[in-house]
């Protein structure tokens, strides 16, 4: 039998980076994002199929660094409950159960986890007006999931469920040696997941799309705008999403997808995918470059520069 859980759902992620200019103008121009709110400093993208405020916000700083990855709770009782909850367990608030002054409001709370990075935990944020994407419109629909790095992934995959009640959907392997945890809040089979990097670093944010077409239609405009073009297309078989991955202006990857598998969480068991056993576990279709030394270490990305350092906002 399901039980609740505190976190519900992904909401947004937030970057920093000094090369501000060139970042708003590939996320709300080629990427498909709408741009909400922007006091030049600041910019607030949201998905035009979701009912988020944003899901990405862009903020100029010196430093390149992951601002905030933010969830979503039922209630604001929910929110108290999990802040208590971390400061049993020891874990480091960025700021307490409050109101939040970002577009929607709401009532959030902002703590660390074992790496450094900051997690948001929000409810009552105000829905945007949102609406369906059409047939052939190749825009993002909602944040699919967001990947980040870890030198030590087993401990951070293990902080999360153990902290923020997160479950395990499936593993993925080279051999011996396992690189990928994919986690999820729902039943989508993954909101969040962690890899086996050098250092700690944002691997990618994902985007979904309304369907195939849509998504093929996302890749071609990006190819045929030269968007550097990390790998892919293909389509993955832990969560049987399709991805095609770019690298935005200042060096982070982002994919487009779809098709993420939702699965029923009380029969659900973790499996381990080696892709050296059997291809298709790296790409079921076999359309994609090589996974290989260069694909790994563009989304190894940049050293993260911000950890246990909370954002200005």
């Amino acid at each position: 039998m399901s039980t609740k859980h505190l976190i519900t759902h992904l909401r947004h992620i937030d970057i920093a980076m000094p090369e501000y200019d060139k970042q708003q103008d590939f996320y709300a121009g080629r990427w498909g994002l709408t741009e909400t709110h922007s006091d030049g400093n600041v910019a607030f993208l949201a998905a035009e199929g979701s009912p988020e405020q944003y899901v990405v916000r862009l903020r100029r700083d010196a430093q390149k660094r992951m601002d905030v990855v933010a969830f979503g709770a039922a209630t604001p009782a929910d929110v108290d409950t999990l802040a208590e909850r971390l400061i049993s367990m020891n874990v480091r608030l960025a700021h307490e159960p409050r109101a939040l002054s970002t577009p929607g409001g709401g009532y959030g709370v902002r703590f660390f986890d074992c790496d450094g990075r900051v997690v948001e935990v929000s409810a009552d944020v105000a829905p945007r007006t949102h609406r369906k994407i059409e047939s052939r419109e190749s825009i993002p629909v909602r944040l699919s999931h967001v990947v980040v790095n870890s030198p030590s992934p087993e401990k951070t995959v293990e902080w999360y469920i153990k902290h923020l009640d997160f479950r395990h959907s499936d593993t993925l392997a080279i051999g011996e040696r396992h690189f990928m945890w994919f986690l999820r809040c729902n039943a989508r089979h993954h909101s969040f997941a962690i890899a086996r990097g050098p250092h700690v670093a944002l691997h990618h944010a994902s985007f979904e799309m309304r369907g195939i077409d849509e998504y093929m239609r996302g890749t071609g405009r990006m190819l045929r705008a030269n968007v550097e073009k990390i790998w892919g297309p293909g389509r993955h078989y832990a969560g049987d999403n399709t991805y095609s991955y770019f690298l935005d202006p200042v060096g982070n990857t982002v994919e487009y997808t779809t098709e993420l598998e939702v699965i029923d969480e009380d029969t659900w068991h973790p499996h381990i995918y080696d892709g050296l056993k059997d291809l298709q576990y790296i790409d079921q279709w076999g359309t994609a470059n090589a996974m290989n030394e260069f694909v790994a270490a563009k989304s190894f990305n940049d050293v993260d520069p911000g950890l246990f350092i909370a954002p200005p906002v």
